[in-house]
């Protein structure tokens, strides 16, 4: 299978290579630095700058994750639009492109996240649920998911996976909170009730790789393990497998001085289920927080 992967670098995107090389696939990764491609992805896959670079090369499969890091920095308007033409107006290039191909691929597989939902308080989440459009983090996701779903006028199957907080040793939001926890000033945020709906990566490369290869699934897929816990549990369970204590809590408003907008997506939650992904019965291998964690605690 030919798969060409968007946001092929980061940190899923990595996974995915590995995981699909060993499987014989044939990759190609649209990059700003396709010369870096082989040596951050592997040296099998071929890395393009433009969609226009493949030609009318067939494509079997589209896995579109790009987008710059959500919480990396406050939300000004100059980012905001970043994070939106990273995301919404890259789709709408990638749906330019595939008008003008003979041959479509089968299946377009288009990143979102959890934070589609909007802070949802105590409400369990399921892909039925509707969003609150309350947000920037809400409204983002929900524009990049209507415009990956105007492939289907192509005769395109589309999958969107709404991806929860990512576990993983090689980076992501873990890797930001390993140094204040090991020198002991780790803690909840705020009051530390929010829920956190988190996936270990294999399970997160896992799930991707099993909608790839089921014919029969498309729409949303909340991937995120069955069991969210709450922000202070979360705190107490990594400081535990840190062996570092995790009193220390961040004050809400200390968070909205310092983050402004962007503080609303630290101190809100979802509760949110697979409920989709458990009906298609795909197993998860970690549903337990403190055995993700102790997986992973070796390279942290």
């Amino acid at each position: 299978m030919h798969i060409l992967l968007t946001g092929g670098t980061g940190l899923i995107g990595r996974q995915l290579c590995r995981h699909w090389l060993s499987q014989g696939h044939r990759l190609t990764v649209l990059s700003r630095t396709p010369e870096k491609v082989a040596k951050i992805c592997g040296a099998q896959v071929r890395g393009v700058a433009l969609f226009e670079d493949l030609g009318q090369e067939p494509v079997d499969a589209i896995i579109n994750l790009a987008g710059a890091p959500i919480a990396d920095r406050p939300w000004t308007s100059r980012r905001k639009a970043l994070l939106w033409a990273s995301r919404i107006t890259l789709t709408e290039t990638l749906l330019a492109w595939l008008e003008t191909r003979a041959q479509k691929p089968q299946v377009l597989i288009s990143g979102s996240a959890i934070g589609w939902y909007g802070d949802s308080g105590e409400r369990e989440l399921t892909e039925a649920s509707p969003p609150s459009i309350d947000d920037f983090a809400s409204q983002l996701c929900i524009a990049w998911e209507e415009t990956a779903q105007r492939a289907e006028a192509m005769g395109i199957r589309v999958i969107l996976i709404r991806t929860g907080l990512v576990l993983s040793a090689e980076g992501g939001f873990l890797s930001r909170l390993l140094l204040p926890f090991k020198l002991g000033l780790g803690g909840p945020l705020g009051s530390g009730r929010q829920w956190m709906p988190w996936i270990h990566i294999n399970d997160q490369i896992a799930l991707i790789d099993f909608l790839l290869h089921r014919i029969d699934a498309s729409g949303p897929y909340n991937a995120c393990a069955p069991k969210p816990v709450r922000n202070r549990e979360f705190a107490k369970t990594l400081g535990a497998v840190l062996h570092r204590p995790a009193f220390m809590p961040m004050p809400a408003l200390a968070l909205k001085v310092c983050l402004g907008e962007l503080s609303l997506l630290l101190l809100g939650g979802q509760k949110a289920v697979p409920a989709r992904l458990l009906e298609a019965g795909f197993t998860f291998q970690f549903t337990d927080l403190r055995a993700a964690l102790d997986d992973l605690s070796s390279r942290l």
